[in-house]
């Protein structure tokens, strides 16, 4: 099977930050430097007109001024050594055109490119234009004629001044050529810099990847923001709570493991020593009554086997949360426990109306399966209560009994795995209420243990409450 290709985007994405970094600001740096040059170009060109504009109007000024129409003609007496001036600042040479309007009269280079738009009068106008095959730049002016010519009846005047552009041309290739030198150096102290900037800029983040690299495999201590930039932070902020959330859930799968391996342990050795004893008896009574201990022996293994992995899946178990009927879920469990119930001759009831409710119904069930079943086996005669209820804050399910309560002992330590009271039935193995807080805590609840209302002067009685919120943020918040 061929892998998808992968696009430049993804290429780009998979390089060093330095790298990418330089490929994105290398380009705009160049394309920056090649726009600028293209702007100075712009500005030298203007600049260079403006300059030689200002003689080769001072040309056709030269030349007006010296333009006769007193002897009925048209005459010109041009200042030579000015024209030389003139030709040597163009460097080359310097063509005019003294006409009338209608163009019956002229004087000078007769064939010099018109304007581009017919002349006002008084308004010289500059553009460029071609003469034997090379570039001229000219200017154009017209005015009044003081008087008409006798060979023309034209009551305005035209003059046009040419003169070549290699002086100009020259002048702005020197001006470019230094720009795009002193552009180019620019260009590369810029770069050097940038990449400078950028090693300097990303030393912090080189600094924190050593860091981390040389932590162990457990070590989970948050890592230090200080004298980090201000835009790391947030990332160093986000692993320190990543690694939180990983080592509290190291925690949990060590727990379970020395949970499981002290209750498996201490299960399998009860399970040994009494099949060694009923081996050795040869008693067929005695035998018996050895069996039956290794059968009730390997019932309560089943039960604790069953409440570990139970455990385990309330501690880790990702939630599904759900909206469902929470009365209908305390009657299916009541439902499901009343045999047992009966067996021993309590009364096991349930109260209150249907209401829904949003929690991982799965979990949940479980939960207060475990708070049943423990009340029965705590409660050797009167009745068991479960009801629900919620407000605008959360839900709750309680179970109420009317057992010998929850001694003062246990008071603080209640809900830990393996806590059991004294004279607690044998088949317990404490497992229970730790489910419960568990599966409470996924949640963002609570589990509550007080004396019970129905308390009588013979029995206190409990009652278990599991609260959680209505608000699913506040869920599988570890504590």
């Amino acid at each position: 099977m061929h892998s998808k290709p992968r696009s430049r985007w993804q290429r780009f994405r998979q390089l060093k930050l330095a790298r990418a970094l330089l490929l994105l600001l290398l380009p705009a740096l160049l394309v920056l430097s090649l726009l600028q040059l293209r702007v100075t170009a712009l500005d030298v060109r203007h600049a260079a007109n403006t300059a030689y504009d200002r003689s080769l109007l001072g040309a056709l000024k030269s030349i007006d001024a010296n333009v006769s129409t007193e002897s009925g003609g048209l005459s010109v007496e041009l200042p030579y050594r000015m024209f030389e001036f003139f030709e040597l600042t163009a460097s080359g040479p310097v063509h005019y055109r003294v006409a009338t309007a209608d163009g019956l009269v002229e004087l000078g280079s007769a064939d010099l490119p018109a304007p581009p738009a017919p002349l006002r009068a008084g308004v010289p106008v500059f553009y460029d234009g071609t003469y034997f095959g090379a570039p001229v730049r000219l200017v154009a002016y017209m005015r009044d004629l003081e008087r008409p010519t006798a060979q023309s009846p034209a009551k305005q005047l035209t003059i046009q001044v040419a003169e070549s552009t290699q002086a100009r041309d020259e002048f702005r290739r020197v001006f470019l050529r230094r720009a795009a030198v002193e552009n180019a150096l620019f260009l590369a102290l810029t770069v050097g810099l940038s990449i400078l900037a950028v090693v300097l800029a990303l030393r912090p983040l080189a600094g924190l990847s050593g860091q981390i690299a040389a932590r162990g495999p457990g070590d989970l201590s948050p890592i230090p923001g200080e004298g980090l930039p201000a835009d790391v932070r947030p990332v160093v902020e986000a692993m320190n709570q990543h690694m939180r959330r990983i080592d509290h859930l190291a925690t949990q799968q060590r727990e379970f493991l020395d949970d499981a391996s002290h209750q498996l342990r201490t299960h399998l050795t009860t399970l040994q020593v009494q099949a060694d004893f009923a081996l050795r008896e040869t008693d067929a009574a005695q035998a018996r009554d050895a069996v039956a201990a290794l059968a009730g022996e390997l019932q309560r293994a089943t039960r604790s086997t069953h409440q570990l992995l139970s455990l385990g899946r309330s501690d880790t178990a990702a939630l599904a949360l759900a909206e469902f009927d929470l009365h209908a879920l305390l009657e299916e469990v009541a439902r499901e426990f009343l045999p047992l119930a009966r067996a021993k001759g309590l009364d096991l009831g349930l109260e209150g109306e249907p209401r829904n409710a949003t929690a991982d119904a799965g979990l949940l069930r479980e939960a207060v399966s475990n708070l049943v079943a423990n009340a029965i086996a705590y409660t050797p005669q009167g009745s068991i209560t479960l009801s629900c209820a919620g407000d605008a804050l959360g839900w709750a399910v309680t179970v109420e009994d009317t057992g010998p309560g929850l001694p003062a002992d246990l008071q603080r330590t209640a809900g830990s795995r393996f806590t059991r009271s004294a004279g607690s039935p044998r088949t317990g193995s404490g497992l229970g209420l730790a489910i419960v807080r568990s599966i409470a805590q996924r949640h963002g609840g609570v589990l509550r243990l007080e004396p019970s209302s129905e308390s009588s002067s013979e029995a206190t009685g409990l009652r278990a409450t599991l609260w959680w919120p209505r608000q699913p943020n506040n869920a599988e918040s570890p504590s």
